[in-house]
């Protein structure tokens, strides 16, 4: 049974009666809650305010908290009330004004009806509208019907090309609802689909993100995209994999195993993901026969320029390219502690947890059957490795470059009031390597009996 927010019974009191609805993603879900018990988080709370003129909005929510016009064309209020923010909005009409995809003119006001604002919506199951505070439904295009049947339609043939973004929008519910996008919204798709590359890479970077971090099994909205040919025009480095068979180790082809991989990866965290779905992508360009030879370095740069293309931030880009770039380490659960060590710094202690879930993710991805546990036990010696807390980098070293001057200038290796130059830092260098091999040389003392055994050894040779 539907029961109001207390934003929306402030909301109510605040406007003339029957003129409150939400609208957008919050009915959808209320609605997907009710019918497939879908755990929702009613975050973005949209409303539409119907009957009423603009001035005359804006004052009446005044009384309730800070007002701030947003989209002054468009008549669209942000409104903060008891820590609470929300979106209001007049109804809008969009009208054609050309052939081209940009080309439409956006009118709001209170004598545009509530039925055409929602019919300018992407889909019919996101054309619903809620009166507040009563909770009664207003769905003149059928939405609620597309709910029930778990699909996605499009209300018209040009949806696509209103605005492009809408085909990622159709991938990315997809994935998160496991819905079924119809045969009409698939062809719009794959007529419209050139036209994606006229959507800034931020809004695209946008909504793949949410496919990623939110969908059970992304690979449901990827596979839209290549069925649809909208993919072909993002990245279509991963359409290379398609065909490119591999090894005895995995079931599936390059592409088939990246999808399998993305999906056995835990949701969340768009760098994992990612990582996930690209780890492999360098391997139709390296393929040698049977062999991928130094594919992760080839699918770090692509990866690199793929995520570059969409502007992800640089936290993510960075991310990514350093766990594809580092995906083929060497899991032995017996290689020795200095190699173990060595191993550790490469990845970076910070970076261990994603690229084992990468790993695990792989394995998993392979379509075979789990062979052994060596990968489980390999990852406990190296988490116990870490919590021992040894030297990783130079910097770690209980001394440091002062150190090194010190004595430089004490064995007339440099003269009084020497600022360092290079030899610093392979003085130091070569005792990080030394304590790599023996954790317990890591003590001042020890460092400094080194030192001078080091810089002696330097001055005999010079």
């Amino acid at each position: 049974m539907f029961a109001p927010l207390e934003i929306d019974q402030a909301l109510a009191a605040a406007l003339p009666p029957k003129s409150l609805y939400a609208v957008g993603g919050r009915v959808r879900d209320e609605l997907r809650r009710e019918t497939e018990g879908a755990d929702v988080d009613l975050k973005d709370l949209d409303y539409v305010v119907t009957g009423v003129a603009a001035s005359d909005l804006e004052d009446r929510l005044k009384a309730l908290g800070r007002v701030d016009l947003v989209g002054a064309s468009f008549s669209i209020l942000k409104v903060t009330t008891k820590g609470v923010t929300v979106d209001i909005a007049l109804p809008r009409r969009e009208r054609s004004t050309g052939a081209g995809h940009r080309d439409f003119q956006v009118e709001s006001g209170p004598d545009i009806s509530l039925e055409e604002d929602l019919g300018r919506r992407d889909f019919r199951m996101n054309m619903i509208a809620r009166a507040l505070p009563s909770g009664e439904i207003v769905d003149p295009h059928g939405g609620q019907a597309d709910i029930r049947a778990r699909r996605i339609d499009i209300l018209g043939e040009r949806a696509f090309e209103e605005d492009p973004l809408r085909m990622l929008r159709a991938a990315q519910f997809a994935a998160r609802f496991e819905y079924e996008p119809t045969e009409r919204t698939r062809a719009a798709m794959g007529a419209a689909a050139a036209l994606i590359a006229t959507v800034s890479a931020e809004r695209m970077a946008d909504e793949l993100t949410k496919l990623f971090t939110l969908a059970r099994k992304p690979s449901i909205g990827i596979e839209l995209l290549r069925e649809t040919g909208v993919l072909a025009h993002i990245w279509p480095e991963l359409l290379e994999g398609v065909g490119v068979e591999q090894n005895q180790w995995h079931a599936f082809d390059c592409y088939r195993h990246s999808l399998a991989t993305l999906d056995a990866s835990p949701p969340g965290d768009v760098i994992v993901r990612l990582a996930a779905l690209l780890h492999d992508v360098g391997k139709p360009r390296t393929k040698d026969g049977p062999h991928f030879y130094r594919h992760e370095q080839t699918g770090a740069d692509m990866a690199r320029d793929m995520l570059g293309r969409l502007r992800f931030s640089n936290e993510v880009i960075d991310g990514v390219e350093h766990l594809v770039r580092q995906h083929m380490y060497v899991g032995d659960p017996e290689l020795s502690d200095p190699a173990l060590r060595r191993l550790i710094r490469r990845i970076g202690p910070g970076n261990l947890d994603r690229q084992f879930a990468v790993r695990a993710a792989d394995i998993a991805g392979s379509g075979l059957p789990k062979r052994d546990d060596s990968n489980e036990r390999f990852q406990a010696r190296v988490y116990a490795e870490v919590a021992r807390e040894p030297a990783f980098y130079v910097a770690d070293l209980r001394i440091s470059g002062s150190d090194v001057i010190a004595a430089m200038i004490r064995k007339g290796l440099a003269p009084p009031g020497f600022a360092g130059d290079a030899r610093v830092g392979e003085a130091l260098r070569e005792l990080f390597e030394q304590v790599t091999e023996q954790p317990e040389r890591n003590e001042p003392g020890t460092l400094l009996t080194m030192l001078e055994t080091y810089l002696d050894a330097q001055r005999n040779a010079s």
